[in-house]
């Protein structure tokens, strides 16, 4: 049932006082390894048992019944972070981390920036239905536990376009690229990077600027967006594994040619789908 709703670890931990299984004391705040502190970033880790509570930087943080957990840093995150968990049974415990800055491609043009294109009140009702749909799906929890695995690639293909990359007209700032482009050819599958549930499925109309977008829950507030399909394979609701075939690669919306757009959030935080995936691959 849907309800609504290469950096490697570095912080320091303060034990929770009395806390104990037994008569062993125990960690508070489990740090798993793997997790990437940097700018687009995540950790997973765990609580110990009695945990009541877990905030970042004082935002609640949503954890499993055994206490496993995830967090991300958006491509604009600053320094540090905090994570405060509240226990039944004793104090706070705190760890605080170190987020390692990244070097985005900033590339300086020196023209005007263009306006943006057809701005008429129809496109505006048009664009304005798309985003509330787009935040509706967001909202939804389908309790899927994609956010503890390994993603792997969603296609195969040339990387033509990086996550955080940007470019500066005349000191005016474009947005900057929200995920990653993979120039996998037209018609090419693409797949399920992880478990998860199908939230939004543009199949029979394309949206405005996503052309054919679908999007998945992977659980804990973690979800993954494709964009520019030429068509989809799955319909909202459906449960996948990873590896599953999702859509095939188009160029639908605004595209100048096919290639999938591959974008990941978590919660308001945007981040970088080639610091999910296994350095290895």
């Amino acid at each position: 049932m849907i309800l609504p709703r290469r950096q490697f670890l570095t912080g320091s931990a303060t034990l929770l006082a009395g806390l104990t299984l037994g008569n062993t004391p125990v960690r508070p705040i489990t740090l798993e390894p793997g997790g990437r502190l940097t700018q687009g970033g995540w950790l997973r880790g765990r609580l110990a048992p009695g945990a009541s509570a877990l905030t970042l930087d004082g935002k609640p943080v949503p954890f499993a019944p055994d206490g496993a957990f995830l967090v991300a840093f958006d491509r604009d995150a600053g320094t540090s972070a905090h994570l405060v968990a509240s226990f039944a049974n004793g104090k706070p415990a705190a760890e605080t981390l170190t987020i390692a800055p990244r070097a985005w491609n900033i590339e300086h043009i020196n023209v005007a920036r263009k306006p943006g294109g057809v701005t008429d009140e129809a496109y505006m009702r048009l664009r304005k239905a798309e985003l509330a749909r787009i935040g509706a799906a967001r909202s939804l929890d389908t309790g899927a536990q994609g956010w503890r695995q390994n993603f792997v690639r969603p296609a195969p293909g040339r990387l033509s376009g990086r996550f955080g990359s940007q470019r500066i007209y005349k000191g005016e700032p474009a947005a900057y690229h929200s995920g990653l482009d993979i120039a996998g050819g037209a018609g090419t599958v693409y797949v399920a990077p992880a478990d998860g549930v199908v939230i939004l499925a543009a199949a029979d109309k394309a949206f405005s600027l996503e052309g054919h977008l679908l999007m998945l829950d992977h659980g804990m507030g973690l979800n993954s967006a494709f964009l520019h399909g030429s068509s989809l394979l799955v319909k909202e609701g459906d449960s996948v594994k990873r590896g599953d075939p999702l859509g095939r690669i188009g160029a639908t919306g605004r595209a100048t040619g096919p290639h999938l757009h591959w974008s990941i959030k978590w919660g308001g935080s945007r981040l970088d789908p080639l610091l999910l995936l296994n350095p290895a691959a």
